[in-house]
């Protein structure tokens, strides 16, 4: 029997890209997920397929970057399911640009929802998982947390953060096992929000190569399949192909 059969798995940003292929693969192998996101029509399409295949999920609207929202998204959790076993942090924006180009208002979100995002996720789910005596928390950084490059560098910065903050808790907690996933490219949406012409362009060169998001929940269900005593505390996925 598969080590996820009948987790409780709470995803963010799952309404598309890697948190929507992680839904689609953990309920196939028996976990029962819990998508957030704010596109609440795509997530009810997700979660009627993912039931129509015999998977048992459920899905709320969320913001990450209010406290409050992402503690109703737990509490939802342990309504629903009677516990929560994993928390993934998967929600992310990248709106490139060059520092010079001064968007300080994309600066601003990419924060809010990069860094801020996944240190309330943690917040939220933290204490229930301390009361339980088990736990699990999934962050998705990005290969651009471990090297910077042109365009990146706000960006860059917010998933150094997330690494940060993994291995931090990682060292805080006997309790909580912690894995922090980077990626590298993936096909996905997170293209889309690149405003800055120079950084589109670029983009277009640097995803040439891509993985699909299958690839990183694989990933992520590898993770949590290990025994509880097993802590896969990082894992990087590449295309093969890929120079960066």
């Amino acid at each position: 029997m598969s080590e996820l059969n009948k987790k409780v798995v709470a995803i963010t940003g799952a309404s598309s890209g890697i948190g929507e292929a992680t839904a689609r693969l953990l309920a196939a192998r028996g976990a029962r997920v819990l998508l957030g996101a704010r596109r609440t029509e795509r997530l009810a399409k997700v979660v009627d397929e993912i039931r129509a295949a015999g998977g048992d999920a459920h899905f709320m609207s969320l913001d990450v970057t209010s406290l409050t929202e992402m503690e109703s998204f737990v509490e939802k959790a342990k309504s629903h399911f009677g516990g929560l076993d994993v928390f993934i942090n998967n929600a992310g924006i990248m709106p490139l640009s060059p520092l010079s180009s001064r968007k300080v208002e994309e600066w601003d979100r990419m924060i809010d929802v990069n860094i801020r995002g996944v240190l309330y996720g943690i917040a939220a789910a933290q204490p229930l998982m301390e009361q339980q005596q088990h736990g699990h928390i999934i962050n998705i950084s990005s290969i651009g947390g471990l090297a910077v490059s042109p365009t990146a560098a706000v960006y860059c910065a917010t998933k150094f953060a997330v690494r940060a903050l993994s291995d931090g808790l990682r060292q805080e907690s006997d309790i909580l096992r912690v894995t922090v996933i980077s990626p590298g490219v993936v096909t996905s949406e997170l293209a889309d929000t690149i405003t800055d012409d120079s950084a589109r362009e670029a983009m277009k060169a640097f995803r040439r190569v891509a993985l699909e998001p299958e690839a990183i929940a694989r990933a992520v269900a590898y993770a949590i399949e290990q025994p509880t005593d097993v802590d896969v505390s990082e894992i990087v996925v590449r295309p093969t192909a890929s120079p960066w």
